[in-house]
């Protein structure tokens, strides 16, 4: 992805137009402005993100789960184990869920793994996003995908975010890709229970 970007920020919804902290160094790659508008152009063409409960996965600055709550979401988790994007993601959180006058955007520092293996059963989203970092072998993408699996609403929509050089992940029983779409370096897998 472009490390030279812009400020990030929220680009529309009742928090629109704000811009969000971004994390410092290049532990995390920010997902552009560009390729964040086409994702979200998508899902809403999907009529998921109202009222969704939106599960944000390697979250990095939070800024496609705190797009989601901004556009109507009703609930987004976001789960950064790294300790200075964790922290970003819970000021950018703040900010957002002043702006809406609720908290609809919590922040879990964990790993993402442990964070799914302590779902309960009432643990269930309609929109997850999964960006995991570029070195994370598709092994244990494939992996975090199973566990994920079991708490996807019946019509819950799953995104990929990886290197356009990266293979398709290993979908687990129980999910299967229905769409994908390349944006120069970026690569979106989008993906339903059946």
């Amino acid at each position: 992805m472009e490390r030279n970007e812009k400020l990030s920020r929220i680009i529309s919804g009742a928090a629109g137009g704000n811009p969000l902290t971004s994390v410092p160094g290049t532990a995390t790659r920010p997902t552009t402005d560009r390729v964040k508008e086409a994702l979200f152009s998508r899902l809403e063409s999907l009529a998921v993100i109202g009222d969704a409960r939106v599960l944000d996965l390697y979250a990095g600055s939070g800024s496609l789960g705190l797009e989601s709550a901004s556009r109507g979401a009703r609930t987004v988790d976001l789960v950064e184990f790294d300790a200075k994007a964790s922290e970003v993601c819970q000021r950018n959180a703040t900010m957002v869920n002043q702006i809406l006058g609720s908290r609809k955007v919590s922040v879990h520092r964990s790993k993402v793994e442990s964070f799914l293996e302590r779902a309960g059963e009432q643990d269930v989203w309609d929109l997850v996003f999964l960006d995991p970092p570029y070195p994370l072998e598709e092994e244990a993408l494939s992996s975090v995908l199973a566990k994920l699996a079991p708490h996807l609403d019946d019509a819950a929509v799953v995104v990929v975010e990886r290197s356009s050089r990266s293979s398709e992940p290993g979908w687990p029983e129980g999910l299967e890709c229905f769409a994908d779409k390349k944006y120069g370096e970026t690569k979106l897998w989008f993906a339903e229970p059946v």
